[in-house]
């Protein structure tokens, strides 16, 4: 069985929508909505025949469900769907009455509840603890220079709400190398396609001559999950909840970043994880603690494909 997704052509949805369709056991194929120049100007829960607005969205017939992420995600899956007599599970809040999906996946910061709503701690991500072991086969003697304990440094960036450009790197830069004198660790860092370039200048100039890479890639070369699948500790930007929910889903203790700027969405999901005992804020003389992974994405997967009979 297939499900297509249908969202934005970004990274964070694909891998929301991938997430939830490999933990449910389905094959999946991404559609990414191309919104046409003028009507990108206004939401799309305003757009009249919303399909027309956007480049054709063809669904193969071997399709068993639409899954749609986002607001304008939401307005066009809905729309397939009732094209195709498909079933159609949103992912975030839609914007607009749960009841006009058969499933909504939602987060706890998204405040939204109803008899066809699904809440989960962390955002869905194909992270898996098969996926984790591969990586640590393949990128373990990349990654560590001896045996210290690692940590992995994962950066996102400026998103409208929060704000990382030199300055903030540089602060960062130097919680780093502190964190990493006190507890006698290793470190690397990747940033993500957010990353400001100043930011990632600064970081290399303040981290590398401390022995700590600074590592990009793209396919097979691309060390993030090998750096999920490695660490001991975990820190990330406040910014990203997906590459939170990661971190959070490997058995590595993670430190969130704050960053300048404010978001109640991101601040209720940092508390949330928070009260789970399983991130702490960063803090150079933060020891190591005791968690277990937290992963909610095969739950409300196993969920969805009792309520819809798939």
């Amino acid at each position: 069985m297939k499900a297509i997704i249908i969202a934005e052509d970004f990274a964070g949805m694909r891998a929301q929508g991938a997430g939830l369709a490999e933990k449910a056991g389905l094959e999946w194929d991404f559609r990414p909505v191309r919104i046409q120049p003028f009507w990108s100007r206004f939401p799309a829960r305003y757009w009249p025949f919303p399909l027309k607005r956007v480049d054709p969205i063809r669904i193969p017939e071997d399709t068993c469900l639409i899954i749609c992420i986002g607001g304008t995600g939401g307005v066009l899956g809905r729309a397939v769907a009732r094209r195709e007599g498909l079933p159609v599970v949103q992912i975030q809040n839609p914007r607009m009455p749960p009841r006009k999906f058969d499933l909504v996946i939602a987060n706890t910061h998204d405040g939204i509840t109803g008899p066809n709503v699904l809440i989960s701690r962390n955002a869905l991500h194909p992270v898996t603890q098969q996926k984790l072991d591969l990586a640590r086969t393949r990128w373990e003697g990349r990654l560590k220079q001896d045996t210290r304990p690692l940590l992995s440094v994962l950066i996102g960036g400026a998103n409208g709400r929060f704000t990382l450009g030199a300055a903030e790197a540089d602060q960062i830069a130097e919680g780093i190398i502190a964190f990493t004198r006190r507890n006698t660790m290793q470190a690397v860092l990747t940033p993500s396609r957010r990353t400001d370039p100043a930011a990632v200048a600064i970081f290399r100039k303040r981290l590398e001559p401390h022995g700590i890479a600074i590592l990009t890639g793209n396919g097979d070369e691309n060390p993030y999950m090998g750096m999920l699948a490695c660490a001991d500790m975990i820190a990330v930007t406040t910014d990203s909840v997906s590459m939170i929910s990661e971190a959070v889903a490997t058995s590595a203790p993670v430190l969130i970043f704050p960053l300048p700027g404010r978001s109640s969405r991101i601040s209720h999901f940092v508390k949330t994880l928070e009260d789970a005992g399983r991130v702490k804020l960063f803090d150079p003389e933060q020891a190591p603690w005791d968690v277990a992974p937290l992963d909610d994405t095969p739950l409300v997967a196993r969920e969805m494909r009792r309520r819809l009979k798939l």
